[in-house]
């Protein structure tokens, strides 16, 4: 099953490659801000805002980067057809 997941991410199409690896970095980049917030919370203990920023922020960075993936995956069957 998971050798199937890496050859159909192997054989996507060029551009549907290229927007999903787009949008992975972006939400690579929001969960690096996001540990960065929650190691100034752990550091400084200033707020509870700032520990909710930072865990917020972790949710939705790993929600998006899971939404790159399936729809890379849904828009590249539609393509092809397959869907």
């Amino acid at each position: 099953m998971l050798r199937k997941v890496f050859e159909n991410f192997k054989n996507l199409d060029k551009l549907t490659s290229k927007i999903m690896n787009y949008g992975l970095k972006f939400c690579f980049a929001i969960c690096i801000l996001s540990v960065l917030i929650l190691f100034t919370y752990v550091c400084d203990f200033s707020s509870p805002f700032i520990y909710y920023l930072g865990i917020n922020l972790f949710k939705i960075s790993l929600i998006f980067s899971i939404e790159f993936v399936v729809c890379g995956f849904v828009v590249d069957g539609i393509k092809k057809q397959l869907i």
